[in-house]
C-alpha cells in the first residue's frame, strides 16, 4: 500500500464557523487531530497521515435546521432551532489516505463517517459521495451477477424486469403462499420475493418456504418452460444468514435477498464470499441515513458501498413512490447504481414502493433504459381481477412505454390494463410519451 492512493470523500457542510475553519475540523478529527495538540502529533506524522481538505465550495444557504448541539455565534439563539442568520453552506471535498485504514469497507467509514456526524462545529453534515481507489476493487469483487447474470438466469435477454413482493407482507402460511407463488409464476412473472419483514418467523419457517416455493417454481417451469426468480430473505445474524443460503442453494433456489442495513456492509461482503447465488439488496432502514437533508449519508455514497459489497440487486425506490423521495431523488439513485464504479460494478436497479402500471411511460421515458428490475406489490396483487390480471398489466403497460404506444390505446387491447388505470390511475397523464 502506498500514501498515493487516496480516498476522496464529499460533503455538504453547514456551520457558522468560517467555513475553511469548519472543513479543517473534519479532516482533523477524521484523522490524525483532536481538540488539541499533542506532543507525538509530528510534522512528518501529518505530512504522511492527515487528511488534507481539497476544496471548500461555498453554496447557496439550504435553509436546513442545525443539528442539536451546533456551536452558534453569542446571542444567535438555542442550538436546534430555526438557522439564524450567519450560517454558511459548502461542498468539501477530503482526502484521506489509504495507509490510514486499508481497503477495508468497515474502516473506511471509520475515516469518512465515524465522529464527524457529532462535531459541534457542524451545523449540518452530509457524506454525499466517495471516489474510491483501486485497491478497493482488488479486494471486493462486488456483484457476482447483477444485470446480465440476473438476465442469463432468467432467460430474459432484454426488456425490463417485472417483479413482485409476497403480500400481505406477513402472516401467509406456507400452503398460501404456495397458492400466490403459482397464480403468479403462470402468470408469467419474472421475480418475486419476500417482503423484508419475512424472516424465518414460527408461523412460516425459511424452510418450509423454500420447500413449498421451490417446489411450485419447478411445476410452473415444466408447465410454461420459465422459472421465476424468487428473492428468499435470508437475513439473519453471519452464522443463520450463511445456513439460509446453503439451505436455498441445496433447494434449487436462484436467489437470496439480504437487508443491507440490517447486516451491515462487511456482513454482506463476507456473505458475496460465500455465496452461489445473486443476491437482491434490500434497502430498509436507509431513510436512517438519506432522509434528513442536513445529516447522514446520502444514497449516491451508500450505493457505492453496497456495489463493493457485492448486492447484484439494489432498491431505489421508483417514481411517484408511497414514501418521502421526489423523482428527480429516484432518478439520481437509478443514474447511481447504473453508473460504472472502479470498471464494472454492474448491479440491477430495484425500482419499488407504489408501482403501477401507470408510471411505465414516464419511468422508461425519464430513465431510458429496461435494464430495471420493477416490482409492484400493491399494483400487482392489488388488481381487481387479481394479481394474474396484475402481472399482465404491467407486462402491457411496459410493453407500451418501450414500443412509444399510448397508453389509453394499449388499454383498449388489454383489459386488465384498463382495470388497472381505472383503480390506480395514470400520474403523468399528458407528458410526451404518455
Amino acid at each position: 500500500m502506498t500514501a498515493s492512493f487516496e480516498v476522496v470523500a464529499t460533503y455538504l457542510v453547514e456551520t457558522y464557523l468560517p467555513l475553511e475553519q469548519a472543513a479543517e475540523a473534519i479532516a482533523g478529527e477524521q484523522s490524525t487531530g483532536t481538540f488539541t495538540a499533542v506532543a507525538r502529533e509530528t510534522p512528518e506524522l501529518r505530512e504522511r497521515f492527515a487528511a488534507r481538505v481539497l476544496a471548500v465550495e461555498e453554496i447557496p444557504a439550504t435553509g436546513n435546521a442545525d443539528l442539536p448541539g451546533a456551536t452558534r455565534p453569542n446571542g444567535a439563539g438555542r442550538a436546534g432551532t430555526a438557522p439564524q442568520a450567519g450560517k454558511r453552506s459548502a461542498r468539501v471535498r477530503v482526502a484521506f489516505g489509504l495507509d490510514n485504514f486499508g481497503p477495508s469497507l468497515p474502516n473506511l467509514l471509520a475515516a469518512v463517517a465515524g465522529n464527524l456526524f457529532e462535531l459541534r462545529q457542524l451545523a449540518g453534515i452530509r457524506l454525499l459521495d466517495l471516489d474510491l481507489p483501486a485497491p478497493f476493487a482488488q479486494r471486493y469483487p462486488g456483484p457476482q451477477y447483477g444485470v446480465r447474470g440476473t438476465r442469463e438466469l432468467l432467460d430474459r435477454p432484454d426488456g425490463v424486469l417485472l417483479g413482485t413482493i409476497v403480500k400481505p407482507s406477513i402472516g401467509l402460511p406456507p400452503e398460501e403462499l404456495r397458492l400466490v407463488v403459482r397464480e403468479l409464476a403462470e402468470a408469467g412473472i419474472d421475480f418475486i420475493k419476500d417482503d423484508e419483514l419475512m424472516g424465518n418467523p414460527p408461523h412460516s419457517p425459511l424452510a418450509e418456504r423454500v420447500a413449498v416455493v421451490t417446489e411450485e417454481l419447478d411445476k410452473a417451469a415444466a408447465r410454461t418452460g420459465r422459472r421465476p426468480m424468487y428473492a428468499f430473505n435470508i437475513t439473519d445474524d453471519l452464522d443463520r444468514m450463511a445456513a439460509n443460503h446453503d439451505l436455498v442453494h441445496a433447494a434449487g433456489g436462484t436467489c437470496v435477498m439480504v437487508c443491507v442495513n440490517l447486516v451491515g456492509f462487511s456482513a454482506l461482503a463476507w456473505l458475496r464470499e460465500r455465496c452461489a447465488l445473486p443476491i437482491h439488496g434490500h434497502r430498509a432502514m436507509t431513510g436512517v441515513y438519506t432522509r434528513a437533508p442536513q445529516l447522514g449519508i446520502d444514497y449516491v455514497a451508500w450505493s457505492k458501498l453496497a456495489r463493493l459489497a457485492g448486492a447484484d440487486h439494489l432498491h431505489t425506490n421508483g417514481l411517484s413512490n408511497k414514501f418521502y423521495e421526489t423523482d428527480d431523488e429516484v432518478l439520481r439513485s437509478i443514474a447511481a447504481v447504473r453508473t460504472p464504479l472502479l470498471g464494472g460494478y454492474e448491479t440491477l436497479p430495484v425500482l419499488s414502493s407504489g408501482q403501477t402500471p401507470g408510471l411505465a411511460p414516464e419511468t422508461y421515458r425519464r430513465t431510458n433504459t429496461t435494464d430495471l428490475l420493477v416490482l409492484a406489490g400493491g399494483g400487482i396483487h392489488g388488481h381487481p381481477s387479481g394479481p394474474s390480471a396484475g402481472v399482465t398489466a404491467m407486462r402491457a403497460a411496459w410493453s407500451a412505454a418501450t414500443s412509444g404506444t399510448a397508453l389509453d390505446a394499449a388499454a383498449a387491447q388489454v383489459p386488465a390494463l384498463q382495470e388497472a388505470l381505472d383503480k390506480f390511475g395514470s400520474p403523468y397523464a399528458g407528458t410526451p410519451g404518455e
